[in-house]
This record gives structure tokens, C-alpha cells and sequence, in this order.
């Protein structure tokens, strides 16, 4: 590509829509363009780096044996009724009617799709091992788009079904799928961990995420300093750790005014926060949850929901937690409540501990568990780190991840609701065993760029990069120099490197910094030392440069390029 004929533009300045580094650059490279929230343009330079990812997704996809189809977007509603999936997407599913008022939906996942479709092929236990997948875009309307491409309302996925007999069957389709996971994000050179995650919407007996490492990444990587443990936090479980027993001391209840938080009573009572509970009143569905941790823990919101087998939860509004405790916000406790308690499997531990009094202004001390009565025990509240590893007994840390691919074995969940059975051999109907596996798209690319950049900008893989080599031209005057930069050009992109010639009336230092801004790998610069038969080759990722001779700069380039393609 010559720039000077072409679309190509970039920004000085910092994006003051994106906050985060990946966004950020990508929007300054002319790579993308916010159309709206959670809404992006891909342009050229995008598009590019985008296809590049899809290729390496497709041949890996391809060597399991699985096929590439596409399914429609705009989606009869109804179909993910019948799953039962329409309730517990809600509001995250773009929802329409057409002409005749029938509903539609934008598909924000396809496992019903793949059924219908798998439903006219598969009849009898020898149609399958089969494995279908799409890149296509999908749609949920987020209540918060956030962090550029990674948190969106449209996005490029990769999305994958496998239909086998069995629970073997599966267990083997689903190996197939990991290790071509691993083999994509090895070839892009992403520093990922592989964790053990939440079912989520999409339920099944067994989940597992790809979280690349990142600093601003939404999810929480648990690990363990001893053993390979690694986790999602949402589902880490937490070992309680057992406390030296003490004498149980007298119940009283102390005045406790102008207190508004955890820090508060540490500061104005000298009580240790291990020696305090907190009670958080949760609405689940359309009931009604006193959830007790210790004050210095999070409730763990999806082990609550999946406890209680709830489809909606969050914390009461204020007007409810006054009226359900007698008090202010903030003065809820255990005793005296007239609504269900659940206490974290830690509370169980604690002795001579503070809690709230269902009073304003006032908390009781030395409350120990023949004080009050509670409904559920369970792992309830979130790990911090130091916490005792479940596997080994290790301690635990936290990595920031961003989920660039995610493993599903769904069992049959889907081909039960849908109607998806095969004839074994003594012609009984069976349902059929799925797995569904995906991968965003979009979010590979910022997960790279939040990875690999530097104070110049991206700094890309060879197998991904937009173009290999950037030719920088000096001086379009200088008739000799635009020769050699042009017969460069032709002998490059004749041994099918993938080349842009910087052929623009512009500065040399702005072309050197554009071309560092979208993540060239190779640049080769054509000035004045072509009257000593040399040219300059500088790698992107290196600060120093060197001078080639320019007979042999083609050949040195292209063996470059072929010694990093991964």
C-alpha cells in the first residue's frame, strides 16, 4: 500500500473517549473509531489486524476437523423462550418486532442456532462426532460499555459447537477445542493463564476461561503461589481458617453514633475489623436475604445466586433495608431479624464479634453464635489474597484478566429444551451431548495491544501486524531516492511480504512515529546514504538501526519475516 493514494490517517493527541491504553492507541493508529457507546468502526489498518487474528482462529479451528458456517443475526425470539434463556438475558438482549409484529432478537449467542441446524443432520448415534462454528458479530446491549473494544455492545466472536453421543464423546471434542485454543493464543504471543470459571447464562456441567494478563482487565485470576491453581473469582472457593477458641464474653449492645463505615468503628472504637461481621440485605427474585461475611470481605454475588438458584440479584434499595431492619443504612445485624439469614461458612469461626444492632446509632459487641438464629451456612463471600489455597494450601494472589476465549462442556442442557436426540444402536432416543466454545475477537486485539505497546505505541507480532514492512521514503524530491524506495516496493511485495511505502508529503520524524504509533514490525528507510549503495533497517521493537546494503535488503527482510511467522 502507498499512503499517499490511499485512506490512512493517525492522531497526535490522546483519545479523550478512551480510557484505557488499548483504546487509546488503537483510536490514535486509525485503527478504529467509536461510532457510539460500546460501538466501533473497524477501519482499514483494523480490519486488517482483525483478519489476521481470524485466520490464525480458522486454521486451528480447521485442523480439529471443525466446519465453518455463518448464521443470520436478526433472530426469531421465540426459540430462545423455548430454551429458557429469554428471562435471563432480560434487558442484555436487543429485543424487535417486525412489520407484522412478531418478535425478534439481535443474537447475543447462537447454542439454539447450532441446535436447529445440527436438528436436520444428526438422526442416529453415526452422524456424529461433529464440531460447527461462525466469526460473526454479536450483539448485547450492556448497561456500561466500557475499556474500547472490550467491554461492547457489537462484537466479533468466534463461537463453536460440538454434538457427540456421549459424556466421552464430549470429554474428547472438548480436549480438541482446548489445545486449539492454546495453540491460537500461543501464535499471538499472549501471556494468558487458563482458569476455572462460572457457567454462567450459559450453563452445563464445566466452564473454563482464557484470561489474558492485563492491568485493567474486568476480571479477577486467582493463583497460587505453590501450585498451578488458577481460578476466576467469582467462583474461588474460601477456606475458612480456624481461630483459637476464646471465652464467649457478655452480649451488649453500645452506642455507636455518627458511625458511616468499617473504618469508622476501627478508628473510634479500637475494635479489630477481624472481630467484625457485616449484614447485607439482598433482593433475590422477589424475596428478600440478610447475608452475613466478616466486615472485611465482600459478599460473592454469583455463589449467592447460584446458592439460592435465583435468576435476579442485587442489594436492596435503601427504603427496603430501613424498612426490613428499623434503622438506617448501615446498622444492619443478625439479631432480632425477621427475613431469611445466610451466614459465610468464616462467621461460623467467630467468637465475641461485632455486628450491627438493627438500631440507628448503635451496634452490639461480644455476639457470639447462640445469639441469633440463621437459615443457610455456605461459601458466600469472595477471597482476598493471603487466603489459603483449596488445592495445596498455598496462599493466593490476583492477576488482572481480560476473557479473550472461554470452554463450555453443556451436556445436554440445550438438546434436552430443543428437541435435539440421535437413535442408538438398540434405536432408543438419546439427547444429544454438547460443548460450545468461543472466542472474542476484538478483544484479542486490545488484550494484545494492552500487552505489547510502548511510549511510541503498539508494538504488534509479525503474524499479526497490519503490514510487515514500512518503506519510509525522505524525500519525494530526491528522484533516485523515490526509485529505490519503489523498486523495494515491487521486489518485496513480489516475494509476497506485506509492504506500505510511505511515499507522503510529510516530515521524516512524523513518519517514523506514525509508522512506530500502528506497530510495524520492519522499517526500512530510504535517504541520503543511498549514494553509498545502503539503506536503514530498524526493528520496532529495538532502539537502534542498522545499515543494509540495498542488494541485499529483500532477501535479509524476507527471511526476517519468515523466521517470526508463528
Amino acid at each position: 500500500m502507498k499512503l499517499k493514494e490511499n485512506y490512512f490517517f493517525t492522531m497526535r493527541e490522546n483519545s479523550k473517549d478512551e480510557e484505557t491504553i488499548s483504546g487509546n492507541l488503537l483510536v490514535r493508529s486509525g485503527m478504529i473509531k467509536k461510532a457510539g457507546s460500546g460501538i466501533y468502526y473497524y477501519l482499514p489498518l483494523g480490519l486488517r489486524v482483525i483478519k489476521k487474528i481470524e485466520k490464525i482462529v480458522r486454521e486451528e479451528m480447521n485442523k480439529t476437523g471443525a466446519q465453518e458456517l455463518i448464521m443470520p443475526s436478526l433472530l426469531p425470539e421465540d426459540v430462545y423462550v423455548k430454551s429458557g434463556r429469554r428471562d435471563n438475558f432480560g434487558n442484555d438482549m436487543f429485543g424487535l418486532k417486525d412489520r407484522y409484529g412478531r418478535n425478534y432478537v439481535l443474537g447475543p449467542t447462537h447454542e439454539e442456532m447450532f441446535v436447529e441446524v445440527a436438528r436436520d443432520f444428526v438422526k442416529s448415534y453415526k452422524d456424529m462426532p461433529i464440531n460447527l462454528y461462525q466469526i460473526a458479530n454479536k450483539y448485547r446491549d450492556e448497561p456500561r460499555p466500557r475499556y474500547g473494544l472490550i467491554r461492547v455492545r457489537e462484537f466479533i466472536m468466534k463461537d463453536a459447537y460440538s454434538f457427540d453421543r456421549d459424556l466421552e464423546g464430549l470429554d474428547l471434542a472438548y480436549k480438541k477445542m482446548f489445545d486449539a485454543y492454546k495453540k491460537i493464543f500461543d501464535r499471538m504471543d499472549i501471556d494468558y493463564k487458563i482458569v476455572k470459571a462460572s457457567t454462567g447464562v450459559m450453563g452445563g456441567l464445566l466452564s473454563e476461561e482464557f484470561q489474558a494478563i492485563t492491568d485493567i482487565g474486568e476480571d479477577v485470576v486467582v493463583l497460587c503461589d505453590k501450585c498451578d491453581y488458577s481460578s476466576n473469582i467469582e467462583i474461588t472457593e474460601l477456606i475458612p481458617r480456624k481461630n483459637k477458641r476464646e471465652k464467649e464474653q457478655k452480649l451488649e449492645m453500645i452506642k455507636t453514633p455518627n458511625i458511616g463505615t468499617i473504618d469508622d468503628l476501627v478508628n473510634n472504637y479500637h475494635i479489630p475489623v477481624e472481630k467484625m461481621a457485616k449484614t447485607l440485605i439482598y433482593k433475590v427474585d422477589d424475596k428478600f436475604y440478610a447475608c452475613m461475611v466478616k466486615a472485611s470481605r465482600e459478599v460473592n454475588e454469583y455463589k449467592l445466586q447460584k446458592l439460592l438458584k435465583a435468576k435476579e440479584i442485587s442489594l436492596a434499595e435503601a427504603i427496603d433495608v430501613e424498612r426490613i431492619t428499623h434503622a438506617k443504612v448501615g446498622f444492619a445485624g443478625p439479631i432480632g431479624l425477621e427475613i431469611p439469614i445466610i451466614i459465610d461458612n468464616e462467621i461460623a469461626e467467630m467468637q465475641n464479634f461485632l455486628v450491627g444492632a438493627n438500631k440507628s446509632d448503635y451496634h452490639y459487641i461480644n455476639v457470639n453464635m447462640k445469639d441469633f438464629k440463621y437459615d443457610l451456612k455456605a461459601d458466600i463471600a469472595n477471597v482476598l489474597e493471603g487466603d489459603i489455597c483449596p488445592v495445596c494450601g498455598g496462599h493466593l494472589y490476583f492477576k488482572k484478566g481480560i476473557e479473550i476465549g472461554n470452554t463450555f462442556k453443556l451436556g445436554t442442557k440445550y438438546s434436552e429444551s430443543l428437541g435435539l436426540t440421535y437413535l442408538d444402536e438398540q434405536n432408543n432416543a438419546k439427547p444429544v451431548v454438547m460443548g460450545s466454545y468461543g472466542i472474542g475477537v476484538g478483544r484479542i486485539l486490545a488484550s494484545i495491544v494492552e500487552q505489547k505497546h510502548d511510549e511510541n505505541g503498539i508494538v504488534l507480532p509479525m503474524n499479526i501486524a497490519p503490514y510487515q514492512v514500512a518503506i519510509v521514503l525522505i524525500s519525494n524530491k530526491d528522484s533516485e531516492q523515490v526509485q529505490i524506495a519503489n523498486d523495494i516496493y515491487e521486489k518485496l511485495n513480489s516475494k509476497n511480504v506485506e509492504v506500505i511505502l510511505d511515499d507522503r508529503d510529510e516530515r521524516p520524524g512524523v513518519k517514523f512515529k506514525d509508522m512506530d504509533l500502528i506497530g510495524i514490525p520492519i522499517r526500512i528507510t530510504i535517504g541520503k546514504k543511498i549514494s553509498d549503495g545502503l539503506v536503514e533497517l530498524k526493528l520496532r521493537q529495538e532502539n537502534t538501526s542498522k545499515d543494509v546494503e540495498i542488494s541485499k535488503i529483500c532477501d535479509l527482510v524476507s527471511d526476517m519475516i519468515k523466521e517470526q511467522i508463528l
